[in-house]
């Protein structure tokens, strides 16, 4: 005959509950995840989001992101991620942001491991440049380098880690939109004023 302490009990089901956290897809919690949501993004944001707020502000988001060497990302490339995914202009998250930025971040972060061939958790000015041609910009191998120095992390070892390939990529196409829309010709050629271009990278980039 077995007897059960009700404290191994209660220790039982608190480790039964804890598993199955880790599992979205049989958590207890997924039948609340609203439709349209990412379920993994789901976790995450109940996670992060420490002060219950509904909504996950610059250093929760911080706690959230992590480059391969278990880094944080850096608070230039989580403040403008907040500005893309912020559509209650509120400075913060919510959920459906969240999980909008989840699915960006999962499509960064594959082109960024197709290029890390070595594996190191940087992109050298080579696979930088290898990157940005599938993406269609026909750019020099100097430019390339010359995004690497900018945004190499100091004292490291030259390269960009993904907080910051996900900052130039997004700034390259941010700025390339720009320059279409004053193309209307599709010549590869514009004419504006210093304050044009000016108002042109305000409105794209901060």
């Amino acid at each position: 005959m077995i007897i059960w302490h009700w404290s191994a009990v209660v220790a039982s089901f608190r480790r039964i509950f804890l598993l199955l956290s880790y599992f979205p897809f049989f958590s207890p919690h997924t039948c609340n995840i609203p439709p349209g949501v990412n379920p993994e993004a789901y976790q995450w944001f109940q996670t992060v989001d420490t002060d219950r707020s509904g909504f996950i502000n610059l250093k929760e988001l911080k706690q959230a992101l992590v480059n391969s060497n278990w880094s944080s990302f850096n608070d230039e490339t989580c403040l403008m991620m907040i500005n893309m995914f912020d559509k209650t202009r509120s400075g913060q998250m919510d959920l459906f942001g969240f999980s909008a930025l989840w699915d960006f971040m999962q499509r960064w972060r594959a082109m960024f491991q197709q290029y890390d061939r070595d594996r190191s958790g940087c992109i050298s000015g080579m696979e930088l440049q290898q990157a940005l041609a599938q993406m269609g910009y026909n750019l020099s191998p100097q430019f390339s380098e010359t995004l690497v120095q900018r945004f190499t992390v100091r004292g490291a070892r030259p390269g960009i880690q993904l907080d910051r390939f996900i900052h130039v990529c997004t700034q390259l196409q941010s700025m390339t939109q720009v320059f279409r829309e004053r193309d209307t010709s599709m010549t590869g050629n514009i004419r504006l004023s210093y304050e044009d271009f000016l108002s042109g990278a305000v409105t794209r980039l901060m």
